[in-house]
C-alpha cells in the first residue's frame, strides 16, 4: 500500500463543489477520498503512472518470444485484449 501524505489545501468555491459532487456520486466518506478519486480519474492526463514490475517483466518476456519475427499491429493489439 502506498504512503499516505497529509496536506492542507485551500479550495475555491467551485473546486469545493466539484469535490462534493464526486464525494456524493461515488459514495465516498470525505473530500479527501473525492480528491484522490478525481486524481485517479484524470491524473494520467498530466503524469504517466508508474509501471508495475510484473507488467515490465511480461513485456520483456513477450519481446523475447517475438524477437525473431515481426509482429503485425493486430497481433500486438491481441496481446493486450
Amino acid at each position: 500500500m502506498s504512503e499516505v501524505i497529509s496536506a492542507r489545501v485551500s479550495l475555491n468555491d467551485y473546486s469545493n463543489r466539484v469535490l462534493g459532487v464526486i464525494k456524493a456520486k461515488y459514495n465516498l466518506k470525505d473530500k479527501s477520498e473525492a480528491l484522490n478519486k478525481f486524481i485517479d480519474m484524470y491524473g494520467t492526463n498530466e503524469v504517466e503512472p508508474e509501471l508495475k514490475e510484473e507488467y515490465v517483466q511480461k513485456i520483456l518476456e513477450l519481446e523475447k518470444n517475438y524477437k525473431s519475427k515481426p509482429m503485425s499491429k493486430k497481433e500486438f493489439d491481441s496481446l493486450f485484449e
